[in-house]
């Protein structure tokens, strides 16, 4: 199924989704807190994708897709509570401080306890929150090239919004496991500090985890 899709964020994350679905027949907008900054990118990336701020894009998709850094999240969420009213949003962030990693290890402003998902979708009760995307670099988000296909893991208090969620990814060359309720962010998240170590300890970023099963 295609479906209109607002993107939330001007960063890499926001770029690849935003050209991935659209490459994959999906009706796209990408919503910027300053709409000048795709001004560069939509000029390269010859395709079909509508620009605007934080509120059209969220006005405008049936599906949001949540790309900002993890430390504005909350309050970009809340700043655009009302039209992310019953819609899904694709969570991709993660709660990074504003640090650099330490031997290659990533500090979070969260602890197991409360995931940022979670915050988030206390922050926005109407919204029907998924955490996706969020433990795989933006190179391989979309189509990816691996000898098996990656799996997505995936979590989210309401299930029709995980059927979507895995109808896309499928659509996006992945394979989706489903981890159950809002609290399973606070495993899902720490994936991306297991996934960017090889990155920063051996500059290594092409890489896929996979839940392999008997």
């Amino acid at each position: 199924m295609k479906y209109k899709i607002g993107v939330i964020g001007s960063g890499l994350v926001a770029h690849a989704l935003a050209s991935g679905f659209a490459k994959h027949g999906h009706s796209v907008m990408i919503g910027s807190r300053e709409e000048k900054k795709l001004n560069d990118w939509k000029a390269q990336a010859q395709v079909g994708v509508g620009t605007g701020s934080f509120a059209a894009a969220a006005d405008y998709g049936e599906v949001v897709v949540l790309a900002v850094k993890g430390t504005a999240a909350k309050e970009v969420v809340e700043s655009i509570s009302v039209p992310l009213y019953g819609k899904v949003v694709l969570d991709t962030t993660n709660p990074i401080v504003d640090a650099p990693p330490q031997n290659g290890v990533l500090k979070f402003f969260t602890d197991f306890n409360e995931s940022l998902m979670e915050q988030l979708q206390k922050a926005v009760p109407a919204a029907r929150f998924v955490k996706t995307f969020n433990s795989v670099g933006n190179a391989v988000m979309v189509d990816p090239v691996f000898k098996e296909k990656p799996t997505m893991f995936i979590c989210g208090n309401d299930e029709p919004a995980k059927k979507i969620t895995e109808d896309l990814l499928s659509q996006l060359g992945w394979e989706t496991e489903d981890m159950g309720k809002a609290e399973a962010a606070r495993a899902i998240e720490p994936l991306c500090i297991l996934w960017c170590i090889p990155g920063f300890v051996r500059n290594e970023w092409n890489h896929a985890f996979k839940l392999l099963k008997n």
